[in-house]
């Protein structure tokens, strides 16, 4: 009788250990104080006693992966950059309530275990918790032969976060004549590549053919990590309090309109001018490669804008002296004549609602 063993199944327990020792230097500099115990546990943890000096502590939670991105970094066999995009999806989305990143985990699911493959996108996600103060503090690489193909694998994360009751940022915060503030975004981000995956498909485009526009190749380009916000966002809270800085919107899947929409209380709007950034060449190429109608652009893709802060007047009187941001509109009242494009009752959120007005600058 033949011999079956783990081995002859798919599951290589070896390199996977190969990939442990790779990473464990980049993990562990993401530990911080609060972080009890040493690594490869069965669980991760922190000291949580700080918690009890606040006054009515509220835990937050986010998850997400990277989406198709991913495919883009396997035809350019490039694994270190989309760690940085997985720590930005669920971090920086805790950062939209005013809360300080507690902890971190990942999950990478692969055909097979290649130990530095493994360890380069873990490696990217440790140095992008690093950058936000976050531990890295558990994850899991489970190999899945015959479900997945040698080459494939994906990837998520979950962050938690805490913030206090009085001090969590929203809708409810936000004020007829408030401005609506726009911090760049780094270019695609992590959002809308099933599109951008398409457009290359059908315009025939190579991710190694050299843009001039870009400076480097089109895969390159593409593969430019999501920009971190969270450390801006909290230090800005910091700066201004919660009278100044009222909400916070990042701007995934869905564009500019949709998430912006999300932050707005029902009977207000805000009116965003187009014309106020130039947009940058990435999403030029994206639209120009294809035909692909601007209005299904902004549907998808962030357009340069990754983060939207909501401020009093006062406030974004010093947000404005900040590097790559500059303002978008104002708030208004629901059911004033802004004309544009209307966004509203998106993601699920019955909240305000969104005119997007004038055209781009190209």
């Amino acid at each position: 009788m033949t011999e079956v063993t783990y081995a002859s199944a798919g599951v290589d327990t070896q390199a996977g250990d190969r990939a442990v020792e790779l990473m464990r230097d980049a993990v562990g500099r993401t530990f911080n104080s609060t972080v009890v115990g040493g690594f490869g546990g069965f669980a991760g943890m922190v000291d949580a006693s700080a918690l009890r000096d606040m006054r009515k502590p509220l835990l937050t939670t986010s998850t997400d992966g990277v989406g198709t991105k991913i495919a883009i970094a396997q035809q350019m066999d490039i694994h270190h950059t989309i760690g940085q995009d997985l720590v930005a999806m669920v971090v920086d989305d805790i950062a939209v309530v005013g809360a300080r990143p507690l902890l971190m985990t990942d999950y990478i699911a692969c055909g097979k275990v290649e130990p530095t493959r493994i360890a380069n996108i873990v490696r990217g996600i440790a140095q992008a918790c690093a950058q936000v103060d976050t531990p890295l503090l558990g994850g899991e690489t489970a190999e899945h032969p015959g479900v997945m193909s040698e080459d494939d694998y994906d990837i998520a994360g979950a962050a938690t976060g805490v913030v206090e009751a009085d001090e969590l940022l929203g809708a409810d915060r936000v004020r007829e004549g408030d401005v609506v503030v726009a911090m760049a975004s780094s270019g695609l981000h992590s959002n809308g590549f099933s599109l951008v995956r398409r457009v290359i498909e059908v315009s025939g485009a190579k991710l190694d053919t050299l843009v001039a526009d870009f400076g480097r190749t089109l895969g390159e380009e593409l593969l430019e990590p999501t920009r971190l916000y969270s450390r801006d966002c909290l230090a800005l809270k910091e700066q201004v309090g919660v009278g100044g800085l009222h909400a916070l919107s990042h701007i995934t899947g869905g564009g500019l309109g949709a998430n912006l929409a999300r932050v707005l209380p029902q009977h207000l709007a805000a009116q965003v001018r187009r014309d106020t950034w130039r947009v940058p060449p990435i999403f030029q190429w994206v639209q120009a490669a294809a035909n692909v109608p601007w209005e299904d652009l902004e549907s998808t893709l962030n357009m340069g804008v990754g983060m939207v802060v909501i401020l009093s007047p006062e406030a974004a009187e010093i947000v404005l002296k900040k590097e790559d941001t500059w303002e978008l509109g104002r708030i208004c009242k629901k059911g004033t004549d802004l004309g544009g494009r209307t966004i509203s009752g998106t993601k699920g959120v019955e909240g305000g609602t969104v005119h997007l007005v004038g055209g781009y600058q190209l």
